[in-house]
Parts: structure tokens; C-alpha cells; sequence
């Protein structure tokens, strides 16, 4: 195992410009070709990312400030992480509810705790949840609405917004809420937002809310859409803009750097993406 293994080969290149509205921060080694979930660490001097499906059970963190990517080993499965997220106290939670073939009944988050000085990461709790209205596993192809690749903590909860992979993709994202305690729930559907039509700039990759709670972004291949001025988790009755990112690639995960400034990773595709990004929200595109 590669327990606390220090990575070198990410390769900080500043803030170079990489189009019109997306800053390259840094290329990810080539030991992370699937980064799922990014999360800042408390002192946002560094950086947690994770991968999906198929990859170790690491907790990776990227120092800013040296360039060291560290690798400490989870005490769980990585049956399919998917993203990373954190609450106001700064615990950190890892969603392990991929669900490409909508088959799965053991779906869960983990509350961890990397900050403790153990040779192996032990989750503080396991949270495991199911989708009320799934009742067959997996469902018909024009019924595949169980994947999952974005979520954030808010005021005890955890929303989650699926990740549609129907025949006939309408850009369907199913909005569901989890209490954040140890045990086995039933998801609450909260409800449901159209992205759009067209499957590879519309499908959820990603979600993040923003240090102080008053907005959150939901991450496409080439997109963001920003939620704000909600009531709750009235999501839907707020103020939703879709922004431009004008550049393609396979994003998967997005955090807050702070109240007004994204951080965004892709995965590696041959001779394209496994960079980290930065962009401010007020340099986005709205689309009219």
C-alpha cells in the first residue's frame, strides 16, 4: 500500500491561461487519471481529492504551497467514490454512491476525519441510504436516474443530484435529501431541474455550495449552474443561472475556493485534461 506516500510530479504551473475563462492551476500527476471529488482542507492551504471506480481507497491532499501530493489509506471500499465534501465544522464527508448500471443497494457517505495522525484513516460514521422511488434493480433503460456523482452538507443534511443516464436523456436531475446522522434512510426527493438535452455538456458531474452557504454549483463537461437567493432547501424557487465554462473536457469535481472563485478538475483523456482549474464566477458567461 502506498500509505502516506508522497507523489511528486504535480506540476504547479501558476495561473496560465487556458481559455477565455478557466485558469490552469496545476497538471495532476499522472498517478491520478479519474480525480472524482476535490474538497479544500481547513486551513485552505491544500487540497483533498479522491477517484472513482476501479482505483485505490486513498485520500489524496495536494499542498499549494510545496507541491507534495500525499496518499493516506480509507478504511473503506471504494466501490465507486464519486465526491467529496465538507460541512461548517470542516469534517469531511466521501460519497460513495456511484451507480452507472442503477443497481446498487449499498449506497453510503462517509464522515472522516484526515486531520488525525493514524497510518490508516477510520471513518467516523457511515451514512447508507436508498432511493424510495427505485423499485427495480437496476430499472428500464428510459428509467436509469440512480447515478450519482454530486452532493454538498448544509444545516445537517446532505443534498444529493443525480446523474441521469435514460434512453432519450432530457437533462433530468433528481434533487434528494439525507440527514447526516449514522444509519440506514430513505432519501427525500425534493425534486427535479432540467439541465438540457444534449447528454455530454448536460449530465451532473458535480456540486459544491460555498463557504458561507448562500449559493451552490451543480458541474457539467462544459458548464456550471449557480443556485442563489433560496429559501431552505427551496432550491428550485431561487435565482438559477447556467454559466460558460467554453471549454470541453470530462470535469468531474468542483469545490469552493472561496465565496466567489471555483476550483475545477478533469480526468485524463489521452493528451487532454488532468488539470486543475480555477475561475472566478463573475467571469462566467451566463447563457440568455
Amino acid at each position: 500500500m502506498r500509505n502516506a506516500l508522497v507523489l511528486l510530479g504535480f506540476v504547479l504551473v501558476g495561473c496560465q491561461r487556458d481559455h477565455s475563462t478557466l485558469n490552469v492551476v496545476a497538471s495532476l500527476p499522472v498517478d491520478l487519471k479519474e480525480v472524482s471529488g476535490i474538497q479544500m482542507n481547513p486551513d485552505k492551504n491544500a487540497l483533498f481529492l479522491i477517484e472513482d471506480s476501479g482505483n485505490d481507497n486513498f485520500l489524496y491532499l495536494f499542498g499549494f504551497n510545496n507541491g507534495n501530493l500525499v496518499a493516506t489509506l480509507v478504511a473503506a471500499e471504494n466501490t465507486d467514490w464519486e465526491d467529496l465534501t465538507s460541512d461548517k465544522d470542516s469534517n469531511l464527508y466521501l460519497g460513495d454512491f456511484g451507480n452507472n448500471d442503477n443497481d446498487r443497494k449499498d449506497l453510503c457517505i462517509y464522515k472522516i476525519n484526515p486531520i488525525a495522525k493514524n497510518d490508516v484513516i477510520i471513518p467516523d460514521y457511515k451514512v447508507s441510504f436508498y432511493y424510495p422511488e427505485q423499485t427495480e434493480f437496476p430499472p428500464s433503460k428510459k428509467e436509469l436516474w440512480y447515478d450519482c456523482e454530486a452532493f454538498f452538507e448544509r444545516n445537517g443534511f446532505f443534498y444529493l443530484f443525480t446523474k441521469n443516464r435514460s434512453k432519450g436523456f432530457d437533462g433530468t436531475t433528481l434533487i434528494y435529501k439525507v440527514p447526516n446522522k449514522e444509519g440506514h434512510h430513505a432519501a427525500q426527493l425534493l425534486g427535479k431541474y432540467k439541465t438540457g438535452e444534449d447528454y455530454n455538456d448536460s449530465a451532473v458531474t458535480g456540486a459544491a455550495i460555498s463557504p458561507d452557504g448562500s449559493k451552490f454549483v451543480l458541474l457539467s463537461h462544459s458548464k456550471v449552474w449557480l443556485f442563489e437567493h433560496f429559501e431552505g432547501d427551496n432550491f428550485l424557487n431561487g435565482k438559477i443561472t447556467q454559466l460558460e465554462l467554453h471549454h470541453y473536457s470530462q470535469k468531474e469535481a468542483v469545490c469552493f475556493k472561496d465565496n466567489s472563485t471555483l476550483l475545477i478538475a478533469d480526468e485524463k483523456d489521452k493528451k487532454t485534461g488532468g488539470r486543475l482549474y480555477e475561475v472566478r464566477l463573475k467571469s462566467l458567461e451566463a447563457k440568455p
